[in-house]
């Protein structure tokens, strides 16, 4: 991928990243409800275990990397697509990148938004934490709670500014709004049916 030049504008590009993560999220939670991804109910770890304990636990499974990097790629790619009809303000959050580059920097988005769950879940099997479980210490409960809304986040931070230029006043915003509409999509899979909790 051909790097742009310049960062873009720091608020609407965390609008921008917020907006095509959660666009990428709306078939992702659809797909978990189908029963064709029962089928890859298959957990990440293929239930090897590390001193005695799941690696990362059921509950991570090749659902969710089945269709969330190509989700993302085609959120991007879209936004890419009628950025000439979007607001000007959002576009100067945008890169100058043609839509290919956008759906390329979604799929790596897609898979960092995943993989970056994975050490948060290893982390609570170490700890003796059920999948899908909050802990009972409520200190533990509460740092887990936040490490769950900001994890993906991060990961998606961390794959944009290795890839495209972002400004910290871009992570500081994504930070901001990032972990609340994740917290959205939680509740919503849990309505659903897809997640044992809410939050």
């Amino acid at each position: 991928m051909s790097l742009a030049a310049t960062a873009p504008y720091s608020l609407p590009c965390a609008i921008f990243l917020v907006a095509a993560m959660s666009l990428a999220g709306i078939p992702h939670a659809l797909w978990l409800r189908t029963s064709l991804s029962e089928r890859l109910r298959v957990p990440v770890d293929f239930g090897l275990r590390f001193r005695g304990r799941p690696v990362f636990g059921a509950n991570k499974t090749w659902r969710g990397f089945a269709v969330m990097p190509l989700s993302a790629a085609a959120s991007f790619w879209a936004l890419a697509e009628v950025r000439d009809a979007l607001p000007a303000w959002l576009v100067a959050g945008m890169w100058d990148l043609p839509p290919v580059q956008y759906a390329l920097l979604g799929l790596a988005c897609g898979f960092a938004f995943m993989l970056a769950e994975l050490p948060n879940s290893f982390l609570k099997r170490r700890l003796g934490i059920a999948p899908g479980m909050a802990p009972r210490r409520p200190g533990l409960a509460a740092a887990c709670l936040i490490i769950d809304r900001i994890d993906s986040v991060l990961g998606v931070l961390l794959t944009v500014t290795l890839l495209v230029p972002v400004t910290l006043s871009t992570w500081a915003w994504v930070l901001l709004l990032g972990p609340g509409i994740h917290a959205l999509f939680s509740i919503w899979l849990h309505r659903m049916g897809v997640k044992e909790r809410a939050l």
